[in-house]
C-alpha cells in the first residue's frame, strides 16, 4: 500500500467530515426558526410575563450563542469549532457544554453499542459460514435458517417491545429498562465500580439482545450466500483434492474470502446501528445519545444537534477509513496503486 494512496484516503476522510458537517449546519437553519425566541417565550409564558419582557433576554443569549452575527460568520466558527470539537453552550441545558453532554450521555451508550456491533458482526458471520458450509449437518442448517430470516425482517422496535414483554416483564428475568438502578448515586456512577458495572451490564442484556437479533440475522444470511459461492470455485475444489483439512479449509480458504463483502457492508451499516441503538435507547429508558439527540430536536437546540450528529458521522467516517485501510491485510490481491492510462 503506497502512502500516496493513504494520504488520499485521508484527505477524503477530512473532506466527508466537512461536507457533513456543512450539511449539519445548514439543514436545521432551512425552517426559518428562532431556538433562542422560541425558549424565551415558553419560559415567559410559563411565568406568567408579557412577551415584551423577553426581547433583552431573546438579544442577550443571540449575542451569547453567536446568532446575531452573520451567516459565514456562524459558519466559520462552527467548522473551526468541529474541528476542535468545541461546539459551545447548549440552548436548553444552558449552561451546560455540548461536550460535556455528548460525553455524559456517551458513557451510557457508546459501551452497549459496541457490544453489540462486535457480537452482531463476528457471531453472524461465523453463524452464516457455518450454515454455509457443505459439511454442517442439515437439520441444523433447516432448523436455523428460518428463524434467521424472520428476526431479519422484523424491525428492530418490534423486537425489542418483545424481549421487554416476555423477558423482562412475564418471566422478570431482566430489567425493563433503565441504563442502571435508580439507587446508585452520581458518585457510585463510575464503571470502575464492580458493582455499577454489573448492575450497568444486567440492564443492558435486553438492548444489546435487540439489536443483536436483528443485525446478527442480517450478517448471517449475507454470509451463508457467500459460502454456498466460495465453496464452489477453483481454489477450494483443489485445496480438497490436496487433502487438505477440512477445518483449514474451511478458515483459510472459505471463510477468508467469503468474508470481505460482509466487511463492507460492516462500514455501511455502521449508521444504520446507531440510528437502531437511538430507538434502543428509547424503549429502554436510556439516557443516552439517542434520547439526548431526540429532545434537542424536539427543542431545536442548534448546538447539541450539531454536536451529536457530527460526532456520530466521524465515527462512522473513521470506521469506513479503518476498513479501507485493513482490506489489503485480509485480500492480498487487493493493491492501492494509481492507474496509469
Amino acid at each position: 500500500m503506497r502512502a500516496s494512496y493513504v494520504i488520499r484516503r485521508v484527505v477524503f476522510l477530512f473532506l466527508v467530515i466537512w461536507t457533513a458537517a456543512t450539511i449539519n449546519f445548514i439543514m436545521p437553519r432551512l425552517t426559518g426558526r428562532n431556538p433562542i425566541r422560541e425558549t424565551m417565550m415558553q419560559q415567559i409564558a410559563s411565568q406568567g410575563r408579557k412577551p415584551a419582557d423577553a426581547e433583552i433576554m431573546v438579544a442577550k443569549y443571540n449575542q451569547l450563542f453567536g446568532l446575531d452575527k452573520p451567516l459565514w460568520q456562524q459558519y466559520l466558527m462552527y467548522i473551526s469549532g468541529v474541528f476542535r470539537l468545541d461546539f459551545g453552550y447548549s440552548i436548553m441545558l444552558y449552561p451546560r457544554t455540548v461536550m460535556n453532554i455528548i460525553t455524559e450521555r456517551g458513557r451510557l451508550t457508546l459501551p452497549f453499542i459496541a457490544v453489540a456491533i462486535v457480537i452482531a458482526f463476528f457471531g453472524g458471520v461465523l453463524l452464516g459460514a457455518l450454515l454455509g458450509w457443505k459439511k454442517t449437518p442439515r437439520w441444523i442448517t433447516n432448523l436455523i435458517t428460518p428463524v434467521l430470516m424472520i428476526f431479519g425482517s422484523i424491525p428492530q422496535y418490534l423486537v425489542a417491545l418483545l424481549l421487554i414483554f416476555f423477558i423482562a416483564f412475564r418471566a422478570k428475568m431482566l430489567p425493563m429498562g433503565g441504563a442502571y438502578s435508580t439507587t446508585f448515586s452520581q458518585d457510585e456512577i463510575n464503571f470502575l465500580n464492580p458493582v455499577f458495572l454489573l448492575d450497568y451490564a444486567k440492564h443492558a442484556i435486553l438492548p444489546i439482545l435487540s439489536i443483536v437479533l436483528v443485525e446478527a440475522s442480517g450478517w448471517a444470511l449475507g454470509m451463508r450466500a457467500m459460502m454456498v459461492t466460495v465453496e464452489g470455485e477453483d481454489y477450494t475444489t483443489f485445496a480438497e483434492a490436496r487433502g487438505l483439512k477440512s477445518g483449514r479449509i474451511f478458515f483459510r480458504y472459505l471463510i477468508r474470502n467469503a468474508f470481505l463483502p460482509p466487511l463492507t457492508s460492516l462500514a455501511i451499516r455502521l449508521g444504520f446501528i446507531i440510528t437502531g441503538a437511538a430507538v434502543a435507547e428509547n424503549y429502554f429508558q436510556y439516557n443516552g445519545l439517542g434520547q439526548t439527540l431526540g429532545a434537542a430536536i424536539g427543542n431545536f437546540d442548534y448546538f447539541l444537534i450539531y454536536g451529536i450528529v457530527i460526532i456520530m458521522v466521524m465515527c462512522i467516517a473513521v470506521a469506513t477509513f479503518v476498513v479501507d485501510m485493513v482490506y489489503p491485510l485480509l485480500d492480498p490481491r487487493i493493491a492501492y496503486r494509481g492507474q496509469r492510462g
